[in-house]
């Protein structure tokens, strides 16, 4: 079975991209939701309490504003963040692929390319949309963050030329090309490909 990546920076409409493939009956993996799952599971909550420490949970609940600012002031804990959840994600995702019989599944991630789990991926799709535009949908999706938190989660993401480099196709969600032919087209490709 076929593994098709979508990323896209935040704000890009990795999720709209999404909801049409899954029209089309293709399952769909939203990465990042399942990792916030993963780290409410004993062990790799167990990893999180021991290297964070036990701030990292209130409540039997991960502490976002805890791990934020431990994540976001240090590299290095990003990654030690990473190396505990991100080998618990990839064995999660091999379990769930299993599971479908569709000739290709998504896996959504927006740090698809960072993490280097595109090269576990057939196909790697990038969702692009111009900055400002991003910026405006963050702002109404998300109305507790500030324009300087929202540049600076695009700040660390890899930029839309960086991902088009790696990416397979390109899928422009700037709300002046339509977006449904070019899932279509990409959909078509995909059955396609050898």
């Amino acid at each position: 079975m076929k593994i098709v990546g979508i990323t896209g920076g935040i704000g890009s409409g990795k999720s709209t991209v999404c909801r049409i493939f899954q029209i089309l009956n293709i399952p769909i993996y939203d990465a990042d939701s399942h990792a916030k799952a993963l780290m409410h599971e004993d062990t790799v909550k167990q990893q999180i309490i021991t290297t964070f420490g036990t701030e990292a949970y209130l409540n039997d609940q991960l502490n976002r504003d805890y791990m934020a600012q431990q994540v976001f002031s240090d590299g290095n804990k990003v990654e030690q963040l990473n190396s505990i959840v991100h080998p618990a994600l990839a064995k999660h995702f091999k379990q769930w692929v299993k599971e479908q019989s569709s000739p290709y599944v998504i896996k959504e991630a927006a740090i698809l390319i960072e993490s280097g789990s595109h090269q576990a991926c057939d196909v790697v799709v990038n969702v692009s949309a111009p900055i400002t535009l991003r910026i405006q949908r963050i702002k109404t999706r998300d109305t507790f963050r500030s324009e300087t938190e929202i540049q600076g989660i695009i700040d660390k993401q890899l930029s839309d030329e960086e991902r088009n480099q790696i990416a397979d196709f390109t899928l422009t969600n700037d709300e002046k090309s339509l977006l449904i032919p070019q899932v279509l087209k990409l959909h078509q490709a995909i059955l396609e490909k050898e």
